[in-house]
């Protein structure tokens, strides 16, 4: 529970509200030049893959998801993905971002079975499916959050996307997503992940009606997390898009509330080891301008994102722009490769998982950072020596062990076991959703010329 009322709490709000742009941004660029002394700044080549757009969450904020039935509802095949992998690697491509919708009418075979078969035909770092799908898959499938992880990572799950995560304070999810995991159950499966080995990526989406107040007690809820587990490798924050949504009566936020957001989140997650840009939402030079507000990686070259673009914002770059805007604002570009993919084979267990630049991707920020100690307490001489361990990149290992946590109960277990243990073929074809006339079958997706997303 966050002491709003503490010295250390007020003092960061009222840093946030009343401080100047150019204090905060220099504050912000100070604490990124500690934890990265370095002249660099990552970037990384990855797709977005949403592979169904089907969901039942019903979040106001998102303008991509179509309910069952829904004549645009998708669900893509196994080989529409591999042919979007192939595409990517050709472009030299090292990692997918793959999430989608709370989709009812997948089985949790269906998820394995693809994850095996991205391995064995079309082998590349699987950054896949974030807290929320992760919660929904539990609970529709009478599963814990560690058998759910631990399945997945046996599939050949590599990382996990902080999607979802908008604003960490019940209140305002309630008001704008209240039959998604709740922010001490989304958190609660970041942690898990973290002690299973998976790293992972944080994001947050403001803008939502929340008050400054809320948008620090996020940032202070990742710390508290992040100080127990070390598993968030990079914070991305961006702003509700509300066109094409329920809250398209919002006022959209500016570049200054941006640049003020992403500064703050520098300051106070002194143990988070990487910051990145989102010229994703924000636009190009935006992006570049963030890198003096704390930032020190810029995201992805973002092949496809399908999520913002379906509320309208539809910013592109290529890779020479990017190299270009990253070397413009001073810093020399350097491209991030994940670990080497295993073909068909999960992540072995009892052995720490390199981290990935993430995000939601949105991600791309230095996979595997070292965890940064909170120093605020240390002498100068001590905290100079520390962060000089930093940049060389010690790792401490991911803890693991099994949680004396059983399944819950209630949840139709004989009938969700023979569902999601049910054989199935690497090239699944009966999968069906709802759509205006009568089922669309697996493979069949809608797609919109030129979309792409992060389902949050």
């Amino acid at each position: 529970m966050i002491d709003r009322a503490s010295r250390e709490f007020r003092s960061y709000v009222e840093l946030y509200e009343r401080a100047s742009l150019l204090e905060l941004g220099s504050l912000a660029d100070q604490a990124r030049w500690q934890v990265h002394p370095e002249n660099v700044v990552t970037y990384i080549i990855d797709r977005n893959i949403n592979y169904t757009n089907v969901c039942v969450a019903d979040c106001k904020f998102c303008a991509f998801y179509r309910r069952p039935k829904h004549g645009e509802g998708y669900v893509l095949s196994f080989e529409q993905i591999g042919r979007k992998i192939d595409e990517l690697k050709a472009l030299g491509g090292v990692q997918i971002l793959i999430q989608g919708g709370h989709n009812p009418y997948i089985p949790f075979a269906w998820y394995l079975d693809l994850m095996r078969y991205i391995k064995r035909h079309h082998p590349i770092h699987i950054h896949g499916f974030s807290p929320s799908e992760v919660d929904f898959f539990a609970g529709r499938f009478g599963m814990s959050i560690e058998e759910v992880i631990r399945e997945l990572m046996a599939a050949g799950l590599d990382s996990i996307p902080g999607g979802g995560g908008e604003i960490l304070v019940q209140e305002v999810r309630d008001r704008v997503a209240k039959k998604k995991a709740g922010a001490d159950r989304w958190l609660e499966v970041m942690e898990t992940a973290h002690r299973l080995g998976l790293k992972t990526s944080v994001t947050m989406m403001y803008g939502l009606g929340e008050t400054l107040a809320d948008r620090v007690e996020h940032l202070f809820r990742v710390r508290e997390v992040q100080g127990r587990s070390g598993g968030f490798t990079a914070f991305i924050c961006w702003p509700l898009q509300p066109e094409h949504t329920e809250l398209a009566h919002f006022e959209k936020t500016d570049a200054v509330t941006y640049l003020r957001t992403q500064a703050i989140a520098r300051i106070v997650l002194d143990n988070v080891p990487n910051i990145q840009a989102s010229w994703v939402t924000m636009g190009p030079k935006i992006g570049q301008v963030a890198l003096r507000f704390g930032a020190n990686d810029f995201g992805s070259l973002m092949m496809e994102e399908n999520v913002v673009s379906a509320a309208g914002t539809t910013w592109r770059m290529t890779l020479p722009e990017m190299q270009r805007l990253i070397a413009d604002a001073g810093y020399v570009p350097r491209i991030l490769c994940p670990p080497a993919t295993r073909p068909d084979r999960g992540p072995r267990e009892g052995r720490p998982q390199e981290g990935l630049p993430g995000g939601d991707r949105r991600g791309g920020a230095v996979g595997g950072a070292p965890r940064i100690r909170r120093l605020a307490h240390r002498s100068s001489r001590h905290r100079r020596a520390v962060r000089g361990r930093a940049v060389e990149r010690a790792r401490r290992p991911a803890r693991h062990g099994a949680s004396a946590r059983g399944r819950p109960g209630g949840l139709r277990r004989d009938r969700q076991r023979q569902e999601r243990r049910s054989p199935r073929g690497p090239h699944p074809q009966g999968v069906t959703c709802g759509s205006g006339s009568g089922t669309t079958r697996t493979g069949s997706p809608r797609e919109k010329a030129g979309s792409s997303s992060s389902a949050a």
